[in-house]
């Protein structure tokens, strides 16, 4: 789907305060999480590239590769573009959860906001769980920007962010 968001609602939210990026994550996906990920950039023809450091990207790691690092090691980063212009970094903090940002300075216009409402979209339905962006750091991550809402099968500008956690 696509077309879910429309680029005159969501255009006041990009960018507004100086920062190009808005925080994205979906709680409680764990290891099985990350393969549908890693899937979904196969599947789609994303390009994805992945590294430790800032050396030469490797090829797409396993899910267990993630996070198969010693404690305290450089932290695994998983670069996805589902459109060329548009970026999404994801970035292998915790099993548990994904987290990515996205840089909403490339997401001007309607076609890429599609961009975007199909990428939340694909992820959320493939896991089956909430998918919520926040402006950058936004530390209570009490007030979702955007989310794809499972129960309503819909990405949603200003989501209520207690509906989007119900199971």
């Amino acid at each position: 789907m696509g077309g879910e968001l429309r680029w005159d609602e969501v255009s006041s939210l990009f960018g507004k305060e100086g920062s190009c990026i808005l925080e994205g994550w979906v709680e409680g996906a764990g290891l099985e999480g990350w393969r549908a990920v890693l899937d979904l950039v196969t599947e789609n023809g994303w390009r994805g590239e992945y590294s430790v450091t800032e050396g030469d990207p490797l090829p797409l790691p396993s899910a267990e590769a993630l996070f198969d690092r010693p404690v305290g090691g450089d932290r695994p980063r998983l670069r996805v573009w589902p459109h060329p212009e548009v970026l999404v970094i994801f970035d292998a903090l915790s099993v548990a959860e994904v987290d990515f940002d996205v840089d909403i300075c490339q997401l001007q216009g309607q076609e890429r906001v599609d961009v975007l409402g199909g990428f939340l979209g694909a992820v959320g339905r493939r896991l089956r769980r909430p998918v919520v962006l926040v402006s950058e750091g936004d530390e209570g991550r009490g007030r979702p920007l955007i989310g794809f809402d499972v129960g309503r099968d819909r990405v949603l500008l200003r989501p209520n962010g207690q509906s989007l956690y119900r199971t």
